[in-house]
């Protein structure tokens, strides 16, 4: 019975991305918000897994599930398997989640971090002293932000969310399958 209502819900929740709008998705603080105007990214940098310094527009080409994090944030860790498991279904040339921990010490604590939780899919970036937060406008942890393939921020949600449900890759899949514009 629980696989069938589970059926039936995600099927209505394509339907009506189908409808012209993003999928609706929930999570602990609040819905899924769209941008009703695509726009570009912000240019600051952070570093990469390996600790290079790296801006998101090394990213185009692929839609990025950016989640801001920390070590230290419980509703980060708490969302941390659903996006490592969201990266096993979906990633790959077309669509990657990119980790970017705001922790002080950065890698260090990071990295190691996510290999005692048992995430395999992911590596985390960093962002020590939380610039790329700061243009963001993350107002909490953590904050996740969809960004396309030309690098514009399409919509975010404040805190954690269940990434590899039936909604959440709807609305994924919503923007991967949109027609690009003309």
């Amino acid at each position: 019975m629980a696989a069938l209502v589970a059926a039936v819900l995600a099927g209505a929740v394509v339907a009506v991305g189908a409808a012209g709008g993003p999928p609706a998705l929930s999570g602990s603080y609040g819905a899924y918000e769209p941008l009703a105007e695509p726009k570009p990214a912000p240019s600051t940098a952070f570093l990469d897994p390996e600790g290079r310094p790296i801006k998101l527009d090394a990213y185009r080409g692929r839609m990025v599930l950016l989640n801001l994090w920390a070590t230290w944030c419980a509703p980060c860790v708490k969302e941390l398997p659903s996006l490592d498991r969201l990266q096993a279904a979906l990633g790959g040339e077309r669509f990657q989640v990119l980790l970017v921990s705001v922790d002080r010490k950065g890698l260090e604590v990071a990295a190691p971090f996510l290999e005692r939780h048992g995430v395999e899919h992911l590596r985390t970036a960093a962002d020590p002293k939380s610039e790329l937060a700061r243009a963001f406008g993350a107002s909490g942890l953590p904050t996740s932000v969809l960004i396309d393939a030309d690098g514009r921020v399409v919509g975010r949600m404040l805190g954690d969310a269940e990434w590899d449900s039936p909604e959440a890759k709807a609305l994924i899949l919503h923007y991967l399958n949109k027609p690009e514009a003309t």
